[in-house]
This record gives structure tokens, sequence and C-alpha cells, in this order.
């Protein structure tokens, strides 16, 4: 009984302690969130992408929207924003709890999954399905596809996750230029780059030496 008489001043500091650090937690965590979809940001996606890397089920995945200015262009910025929040939405859904989804800056987005039963690809065929379908509470006409680009982390021991998604990167601008939707990064040597970033991306040399091409 004395002993918990002698405690009961100090519990008031005690909890305002606690919800001042709950407080603080929560403003963290909603600072390291992208306000327009909800996903983390670069920072906060690539701190807990390298710790799901060392599982070699991960693997990494660069998705960008098609034509993304030209639905900003003629239907204007906030179904712009429609469009990437729904993206966000979707792709968050299908990487699941296990995962983790970031946008990247603008209409390009990545993530990491970890793959269970290596079907990877028959996944993301299904997920761009998904991403093509019309925006709720949008005009059906406003809709876009969305181009994805893959790497099992297992085929690149040695690439950290700058090196996968410059592989991702490449793989996601060849089904671009394809049309083909989904691409697998393939086994051959990429194009020279600087910062993870292809030729002709924000961030990249435009001298930069050809040295090889990723195999499709």
């Amino acid at each position: 009984m004395n002993t918990l008489a002698a405690l009961l001043p100090a519990l008031p500091p005690v909890l305002g302690w606690a919800v001042h650090a709950r407080w603080l937690h929560g403003r963290l965590t909603t600072a390291r969130r992208d306000p327009l979809t909800g996903l983390w940001t670069r920072e906060a996606f690539t701190r807990r992408a390298r710790r799901l890397l060392r599982d070699p089920r991960a693997v990494v995945i660069l998705a960008d929207v098609d034509h993304f200015k030209h639905v900003n262009d003629v239907h204007g910025h906030a179904v712009g924003d429609a469009l990437l929040k729904a993206t966000a939405d979707r792709l968050a859904h299908h990487v699941g709890a296990s995962g983790v989804a970031g946008r990247l800056g603008g209409d390009e987005f990545a993530a990491v999954l970890i793959d269970d039963h290596g079907t990877a690809g028959d996944l993301l065929a299904v997920l761009h399905g998904v991403l093509a379908r019309p925006v709720d509470g949008q005009d059906p006409s406003v809709r876009t596809t969305v181009s994805l680009g893959w790497v099992r982390a297992a085929d690149f021991p040695a690439d950290d996750l700058s090196g996968l998604l410059r592989r991702a990167d490449e793989a996601m601008y060849a089904a671009k230029q394809g049309r083909a939707g989904t691409r697998r990064a393939g086994l051959g040597r990429l194009f020279a780059t600087v910062a993870g970033r292809r030729a002709g991306r924000t961030g990249a040399r435009t001298d930069a030496p050809i040295v090889g091409v990723a195999a499709r």
C-alpha cells in the first residue's frame, strides 16, 4: 500500500511522456508517408526494402503509369491524382502485409514482395490487369495501363537495392516500349547509369557509355 501511494504522484508525468512519445511516433510515421497516395516515401521505402532483401525469395518491382502526362493535360490534375491514388492502393493490396510499396516520385512506384511460391510472374500479370481497371468514381473512359518491370533478388546476389531497382527499371522500360505490360529483368548486363537511372531518366548521365543491354 505504501509503495502504491509513493508511485501515484509519479503517474501523471509518466503517462504524459507515454502520450507524447505516441504522438511523436505518429508524426514521424505520417512524415514518411506520401501525402497523396499514403505509400511510403522513397527514404522510408528504401529502409524497409533493404530489410526484405535479406530474404532470397524477394522480388523487386518498378511500376510506371503509361501516358500519365496525357491524362493530366486532358482531364486535369484532380483526375490524375485519383489515378495515382488508385494505382497505389491496388499495388499495396497485391504486395500484401509481408511486402512494402512506395512512391518514388511522380507516377513511378516501387515494391518488394516475398515470393513464397515462385509465382511472381503470374501474380504480376494479374496485377497488371487490375491496375488497368477504371478508377472508381471517375469517367470509365479515363484509364491507362501501368508498365511493370521486375527482378528476382536471388538472380543477382551481388546487387544491392539500387542495382536491383536499376535492373527492374530497364525491364519496365522494355515492357513499356514493347507494350508487353510486364517484363522480367534478364541475366544480361545493363546500360551504364548513375544513381540507378537508365539513360534518359532524371539523374542519369547523358554521356554514359553503353556497356551492355539487359536480356529480354
